[in-house]
């Protein structure tokens, strides 16, 4: 059990010392680029969990909390991302690349009893990180104009789940999510031969919860097969958002230093319903121990907060994914190519920001495979995850960005039966 622990805490040490959260452009809108609310293995299927079952008895689905019925270890999981983005812009020809890594997920679950099971992890919910310099000459005059917009900060969420087992075929699930974090924009205008600067700023503080109701029913047929639907919704906004923006004049001294700075205008708000409403429907069929096959359609409600001191619409959005999972033979020692469970996905998003009347689309194709450890038997499973999600997002129409991304993703799942009664010492 000490290794698990030093092991775990190694893989986590090394991402958060490495922690930099990248993210796209049209991250620099509201409160950033959010991140999917998934684990590496769900990810890797196209992000299908709403009528996921695990067959096997050493994962957590968080997404939806009641799909549980088959945890009977404790799960430990530590999870990282490399993100890798590549920016392109009929806009001057622009192109640009962007990499970070950063820890993307840590939890434990565990059976409180047979019907009831827990789970507990962070991950980040969204993040900004752009630095964006334009300029351009003002008509008639030989005066340049140079704007400068800068991003940073991130929301990360806290989460606790718990799922009971109604009957063998139907059971019910719920989840807190604590959001928590800080934000900031700020847009700064220059101009030749003018010395003080305009900027206006805009700093966000979060805490805030919410909550997601789920429910499973798995119908069991003929020749080990079997059907699963899936649902979840998230209610609810306890907390806020607080927002303060800045419309000032300066200019700078040393570094970041501001000197004689004038208030023109500033404004506090509270924005409350800045967490979503969403839902989620599923369906899958597979076989015990060795197939499925999933889809599901996730529906997240548009909102309006405070930006830059104007108010800035989400639209609703939808995501479509597919995907599953196939394991030759886990029972087959001679080969441990037959014991890896091999998983594939994709998903199209419709998404929730719209700029110059350009819906910020955003597709991709995921793959990613599951190595038990050596001694691994299929009753205690302990394993390494990888996976890749390559795909796009954005156009490059009326001179806005498109951004190819290719995402690695690695983890590590210890399982193990912690609170096992002793019978014999």
């Amino acid at each position: 059990m000490k290794r698990i622990f030093v092991l775990s805490s190694l893989v986590a040490g090394y991402f958060l010392n490495a922690q930099s959260i990248g993210n796209s452009p049209y991250g620099a809108y509201g409160i950033g680029d959010v991140k999917y609310d998934n684990t590496l293995d769900i990810n890797a299927m196209g992000g299908i969990s709403t009528a996921y079952v695990w067959d096997f008895n050493n994962s957590f689905n968080f997404k939806n909390p009641a799909a549980n019925t088959n945890l009977e270890l404790t799960s430990l999981k530590v999870e990282g991302t490399n993100e890798n983005n590549y920016y392109k812009s009929d806009f001057n020809n622009l192109k640009s690349t962007k990499h970070s890594t950063y820890l993307s997920n840590i939890s434990i679950a565990f059976p409180i009893s047979r019907k009831v099971k827990f789970g507990m992890g962070f991950k980040p919910y969204s993040s900004k990180s752009y630095d964006i310099v334009t300029s351009q000459t003002l008509a008639d005059s030989d005066v340049t104009k140079v704007t400068n917009f800068h991003g940073e900060g991130s929301i990360n969420t806290v989460q606790a789940a718990l799922s009971y087992q109604i009957s063998p075929q139907f059971a019910l699930g719920l989840r807190s999510n604590f959001f928590f974090g800080k934000l900031y924009d700020i847009e700064e205008n220059a101009f030749s031969g003018a010395e003080l600067i305009s900027g206006f700023s805009n700093s966000y503080r979060v805490k805030a919860f919410n909550f997601t109701l789920g429910t499973t029913y798995q119908k069991k047929m003929a020749n080990e097969h079997k059907l699963t639907v899936g649902a979840t919704y998230t209610i609810g906004n306890s907390g806020n958002l607080k927002n303060n923006y800045t419309a000032s004049t300066y200019y700078y001294l040393v570094g970041e230093t501001k000197a004689y700075e004038t208030i023109i205008e500033e404004q506090n708000n509270f924005d409350k319903k800045f967490l979503p409403q969403e839902a989620s429907l599923g369906l899958g069929y597979g076989k015990d121990t060795k197939w499925f096959l999933g889809t599901q359609v996730d529906y997240k409600k548009g909102e309006s907060i405070n930006f830059l001191g104007r108010p800035f619409n989400y639209q609703d959005s939808y995501r479509y994914a597919i995907g599953g999972w196939y394991l030759p033979n886990f029972n087959n020692f001679r080969s441990y190519f037959s014991r890896i469970i091999y998983r594939y996905g994709a998903y199209y998003e419709k998404g929730s920001i719209q700029i110059n009347g350009n819906n910020i689309d955003k597709y991709a194709i995921t793959a990613g495979v599951t190595l038990p450890f050596q001694k691994s038997t299929i009753n205690r499973m302990s394993s390494l995850d990888l996976g890749i999600e390559i795909g796009k997002r954005g156009t490059l129409e009326n001179n806005m960005i498109r951004q190819n991304f290719v995402n690695l993703r690695i983890g590590v799942n210890f399982a193990s039966k912690w609170f096992e009664k002793r019978y014999y010492n």
